[in-house]
């Protein structure tokens, strides 16, 4: 936001899987009513957190606004960190059909290394492209897998290819150790904003399946439920959303289109886009 503020032709395009969930305001640090007036948004509050949303759902509504943008001179800037929305739109991925009743039901099994397992029999190849911790990633491939009758990794090159794109793709350095740090402190301030609320409010609904699984409100929820205390949640919701950006920083490194930048030379690189 506040390399954004610097320049008026841009307009920020949100690729977080969860903003486009209405009413999940706080966990996943959606910007405010005010900054939202300051900086043209996209992108966000598309759906309610009770319905579905896609992968070719989120393409559709990035093709609608980035035309929108195009049409007022705009600079589009992407901003977000779910690595799959990013790599739909750079490299216009055809995603496979879904199967909601057969993913609903590998969802209840909570051993994560054993669906990885079970994907390593029925493809190897798929399994052996992802970590055997990431469950959205395992759960996906096995549901197209089992869903279709073909294996996952025969559906297209695979997340390992990287075609060249008219993008500039940028990544911001960040030590471990700060991003340790700010996860953490990140916890305890959403706390203080009402994220605690906002979950009370939601654990009423039928929450979609991705919805439901989104770091801090899933813990939030046990908690909610009686399933955990409050402490318990939120260590819970740390460690993972730590382990989550590993693999998030994991995802962007293997992709050699990325320039990585500091946050001080970020406005240098913003500056020299919008003056092309």
């Amino acid at each position: 936001m506040k390399v954004a503020r610097s320049f008026p032709r841009v307009e920020l395009l949100s690729i977080d899987s969860m903003q486009v969930y209405r009413g999940m305001n706080v966990g996943t640090a959606k910007p405010s009513t005010e900054e939202q007036s300051e900086v043209a948004h996209h992108l966000i509050d598309l759906v309610a957190p009770t319905e579905s949303f896609t992968l070719v759902d989120f393409q559709n509504a990035y093709a609608t606004a980035l035309s929108e943008i195009t049409k007022r001179d705009g600079i589009p800037v992407l901003v977000g960190g779910t690595g799959l929305y990013l790599r739909a739109v750079l490299d216009g991925l055809s995603p496979p059909p879904r199967f909601e009743d057969l993913a609903n039901e590998l969802e209840r099994e909570s051993n994560t290394e054993a669906l990885h397992e079970r994907l390593v029999g029925l493809d190897p190849t798929a399994a052996g492209r992802m970590e055997s911790s990431n469950r959205r990633r395992i759960i996906r491939a096995l549901e197209v897998t089992i869903g279709t009758g073909r294996p996952f990794s025969s559906f297209g090159p695979g997340l390992n290819h990287y075609p060249e794109v008219p993008y500039r793709v940028v990544g911001i350095e960040i030590e471990r150790a700060e991003l340790d740090e700010r996860i953490t402190n990140r916890y305890e301030q959403q706390i203080e904003e009402g994220f605690l609320a906002e979950v009370e409010a939601l654990s009423h609904l039928q929450l979609s399946r991705t919805a439901s699984q989104a770091l801090g409100y899933r813990e939030l929820l046990l908690h909610v439920r009686g399933e955990l205390s409050l402490s318990e949640a939120l260590e819970l919701a740390v460690q993972r959303t730590k382990r989550f950006a590993r693999r998030q920083q994991r995802w962007f490194r293997r992709d050699p289109r990325v320039e990585w930048v500091t946050r001080a030379e970020l406005p240098n690189v913003i500056n020299g886009i919008s003056s092309q």
